[in-house]
């Protein structure tokens, strides 16, 4: 009998390919769920779809493309009513009760989104006429609370920067307490914000200035958070031996329902992802419903038992971001003599995802350019040339929107097989920590537009929250640390490296130490989170960070305590052109299949004819001399 499980929805994190899931089992049976070694719950996401839909009344089959309608009307409902309340809420004194935390009766507000709209009384409004359940309701309110919550960090901000900045420089000036720091790249946003606004005002002085002042109300996004909801809207059954997920949930059967006999129930059944069967999971939660090109997807969580990860190891593990490739690592150890590491490092291998990633975001930004010039042009344009340029800017925003499901993908399979490759070199090395770079602190100028694109956040944020859940599948603690002078200072004697070599390239010449400066830069994050492991800070709903970066001496050591990473061997099936009658009387010639150049090529494959070249190795090209001398007539 299947049983029904309700629960909460956490954020959506991508879940592990099944490719992946596999080796990550392996090594969670032998780290510790069925050793004794104490585990943890932990939630992940999903996503699935439906393929069966039955009406909970009748019993009667639903067709696919039907539920898609009704979905939409339930969506369409919830996001008007959604950037109803919204812009009814827009203004300082929502913000205002928001950084308070406290009700009309001082009351400290609930974590609740639902529950804390319902105590202030802030209640969305639907058209004339429009019935719609109070439990949709909760979801309505939910979703805008979570937005409002978000933006009154901004709200805050904004109004921090707008009393230091100066209209006719534009500049903002530093803060003067410690209550007043905002992160950089944040700040910056304002500022262009806070200019744009004195520029359309002729650069008076504002003063102390909102978020309502200088933007409009978000969008609000189409989906549909059932966790905010109860049974009666919305219940989860999951049948194991089947490996089935069966959704009950209550739908709109027109645009605009008039009463509740027009709000009926159907369920739905979705097939459990393969790569999920052998997982020790403990409880399935609701989904989160939206719509994509290929219909309706359930974005859903679940809990399970994950070894519990620790920060007392003697070994750790620090990646680097590098604008060359996505990331490099390197180990250090913590010995009874003290540290040490034999600075080996591991450099990721892309594949040449990362130059795509690039191109693709070169590519979107010069399609925003356009958009954006056509649109000035639009706004004073005839009626006639108005037309047309509106024609064009709709084609430039759907093939933007196409650049950016491309590179939304690329950064998920980017993220993952990263996440794989140092999760397996940190296991195999018995590390129980991995530290990485803390991106708040990462600054991408000064190094070019192609240098910038490559080094930008968004990969790597993915990287950061794909690492963090693969990991934590084995037990290892994934750690942020500070990033200043990770490439910059050497390991040993906390002094500036030289670049014989480069950019690529470090060397101390006290310490005798040198390689690639990623690997060095691998060697002081491990080094400071082994350090610090005694001081780490954990916030809720983010990652454990490390705020202070200590120093102690790194001693070279000959030992190995990096393991070898595995190169994969992609081998490629190139068959032969099938082979022809030659004809009486012509010499035939010799049809040899070139070689298929790829980045995924890594087996050197022996030329034809004897050859002993390759790509990476050229030999010298023949003499002409030679050749035209045995082609003369004797």
């Amino acid at each position: 009998m299947p049983h029904v499980l309700v629960g909460g929805l956490m954020d959506d994190v991508a879940a592990v390919p099944a490719s992946l899931s596999g080796r990550v089992s392996g090594r969670c049976g032998r780290h510790g769920i069925n050793d004794g070694v104490s585990t943890t719950p932990r939630q992940f996401a999903f996503t699935t779809r439906a393929h069966v839909a039955v009406d909970d009344a009748t019993g009667e089959r639903i067709g696919l493309d039907d539920v898609d309608t009704r979905v939409g009307w339930l969506l369409d409902l919830i996001a008007a009513a959604g950037a109803e309340l919204v812009s009814r809420l827009w203004h300082p004194a929502t913000f205002d009760v928001l950084a308070a935390g406290r009700d009309r009766q001082e009351r400290r507000l609930p974590t609740q989104g639902h529950v804390a709209a319902a105590r202030l009384g802030w209640d969305p409004h639907y058209p004339e006429g429009v019935y719609v359940p109070s439990r949709v309701t909760r979801v309505v309110t939910a979703q805008v609370m979570a937005t409002l919550r978000t933006l009154t960090f901004r709200d805050t901000a904004i109004a921090a920067l707008s009393t230091r900045f100066d209209p006719d420089t534009g500049v903002v000036a530093p803060p003067i307490g410690s209550g007043d720091h905002v992160p950089s790249g944040f700040a910056r946003g304002v500022r262009r914000q806070l200019a744009a606004r004195a520029r359309r005002d002729g650069g008076a002085p504002a003063g102390r200035l909102r978020i309502t002042d200088v933007q409009g109300p978000p969008q609000t996004s189409a989906m549909a958070r059932l966790s905010a909801a109860d049974r009666q809207l919305a219940q989860l059954a999951v049948t194991v031996a089947e490996r089935e997920l069966m959704l009950t949930v209550k739908l709109p059967t027109c645009p605009a329902p008039a009463g509740r006999a027009q709000w009926r129930s159907i369920r739905l059944t979705a097939a459990i992802p393969e790569h999920l069967h052998r997982r020790a999971i403990t409880d399935w939660h609701l989904p989160t419903l939206v719509l994509d090109r290929r219909g309706l997807l359930w974005r859903c969580a679940a809990t399970e038992l994950a070894p519990a990860a620790e920060m007392a190891g003697t070994v750790a593990v620090g990646v680097d971001w590098s604008p060359s490739t996505l990331g490099a690592a390197a180990i250090a150890a913590d010995n009874p003599e003290g540290l040490v590491s034999d600075y080996r490092g591991f450099t990721y291998d892309d594949r040449g995802l990362g130059i795509k990633l690039a191109r693709l975001q070169a590519e979107g930004q010069l399609l925003h350019r356009k958009a954006a010039r056509l649109t000035q042009l639009a706004a004073t344009a005839p009626p006639e040339v108005r037309a047309q340029l509106e024609e064009k800017i709709a084609v430039l925003d759907e093939h933007r929107t196409a650049v950016g499901i491309k590179r939304g993908k690329i950064n998920r399979e980017l993220a993952f097989h990263f996440a794989h490759q140092v999760t397996a070199y940190a296991d195999a090395a018995g590390a129980h920590v991995i530290a990485v770079e803390d991106l708040t602190t990462l600054e991408t100028r000064g190094h070019g537009r192609v240098n910038n694109n490559r080094a930008a956040k968004s990969a790597r944020r993915k990287a950061v929250t794909a690492l963090a859940h693969t990991a934590a599948g084995v037990g290892i603690a994934v750690v942020s640390v500070p990033a200043r002078g990770s490439s910059a200072l050497c390991p040993g004697c906390d002094e500036p490296l030289a670049r014989p070599g480069g950019y690529h390239t470090a060397w101390c010449p006290s310490c005798r130490v040198g390689g690639n400066r990623d690997h060095l830069a691998g060697v002081n994050l491990a080094k400071r989170a082994l350090l610090g492991k005694n001081k780490v800070t954990r916030r809720r709903g983010q990652m454990p960070a490390i705020r202070v970066a200590e120093h102690a001496p790194v001693r070279p050591s000959r030992d190995k305590h990096a393991p070898t990473p595995s190169r994969p061997r992609h081998r490629r099936v190139r068959r032969s052109r099938p082979t022809v009658t030659p004809r009486l009387g012509v010499t035939p010639k010799q049809h040899v299949p070139a070689p298929q150049a790829s980045v995924w090529d890594t087996v050197k494959l022996t030329p034809p004819h004897g050859d002993a070249g390759s790509r990476d190795t050229r030999t010298s090209p023949t003499p002409a001399t030679p050749v035209a001398d045995s082609m003369r007539f004797t």
